[in-house]
Parts: C-alpha cells; structure tokens; sequence
C-alpha cells in the first residue's frame, strides 16, 4: 500500500559510545515529488505499521524459524491495506511463528488459530480472560468485528466469506 513511496537509510559515523560508533536514521517519502524526511517526524501511525511489517519480513530471512510477535500491526491501517497486511502475515507464518493482537476482520481472517482476549473485573481488581475459539466461535468473533455489537446472519456470512477468501490466498 506505499508503491511510491521512498525509503533511504541515513548512516552518520560519531565518536566511540556505548550505543555503537554509528548514527542511523531512516527517511522517508511518502508522497511523490516530496524529498525525504525522517521516519520517526513524519510518518503516520499506518505508515508505522506497514514498514515495521516489512523491516521485520526482511529481518525474519535471517537467522532461521523465529516467533514474530505484532501487537496491533492493524494502528492506522484499514480496508485494502489492511488486507495486504493479513496476507504478508501469513505469508510469513509459512517459515516462522506468527503472533498477532489485531482488531480488524481483514487480517484476523488470515490466521489458522484464533483466541479472544477480554479484560474484566473480578473481585475487584482486572483479570485477563484468553479463550481458545473454534468453529463458529470464529466467525461470531469475525462478525463482531466486522458489525459490532449486533451480529446478524448478513454479518456471519461476511465473516465466513473473509475467512474462505483467506484461506484460498
């Protein structure tokens, strides 16, 4: 989702300190005709997440099978991109272990095991709850991502028709 985009690696030599002899900076364009500018100044949240997406696909090639972890990767992102993101993820969940906290149905109907994650007063303090979903459990969590608090049949079968385009990619 940033086929124009511009991307340069800034690497500075400074005196000797405990964090290396070398400052580095990435920049980005964005947009085109726009010089680049520093990552960390300009880009937007969904920006983020998508070259976070790609340093860590690019990382993943070395050093054999690894657990990849992204806690909601989907910031900033929706709709196609969203999609995109669902797709390199599984992508990389053929070599390594993929774990993915996301909120949106595009990139949940990627993944080959599913859990709820809910948070709740117990006795008065927050308790978190994991629990394992299965079958239709799935597709009622899709759904409820897809259409919020009321889930209907219209929404169930969105969900199944994510999770079945997913899994033909």
């Amino acid at each position: 989702g940033m086929k124009k985009t511009t991307f340069e690696i800034l690497i500075e030599n400074v005196s000797l300190t405990a964090k290396g002899m070398d400052r580095v900076e990435f920049l980005i364009s964005p947009n085109v005709g726009e010089p680049v500018r520093p990552l960390a100044r300009i880009a937007s949240g969904g920006e983020l997440s998508r070259i976070m997406l790609a340093m860590k696909r690019i990382l993943a090639k070395v050093g054999g099978r690894q657990v990849l972890i992204f806690d909601e990767i989907d910031s900033g992102v929706g709709g196609a991109a969203a999609e995109v993101v669902g797709r390199k993820l599984k992508e990389l969940s053929r070599e390594h272990q993929i774990i993915c906290v996301t909120h949106l149905p595009q990139i949940a109907s990627f993944a080959d095991l599913h859990h709820s994650v809910k948070k709740e007063s117990q006795g008065g303090r927050t308790v978190t709850l994991v629990e394992r979903l299965e079958g239709e459990a799935v597709v009622d969590e899709i759904a409820r991502m897809l259409g919020g608090l009321k889930i209907t049949e219209r929404t169930r079968a969105h969900a199944r028709e994510m999770i079945e385009n997913a899994k033909r990619s």
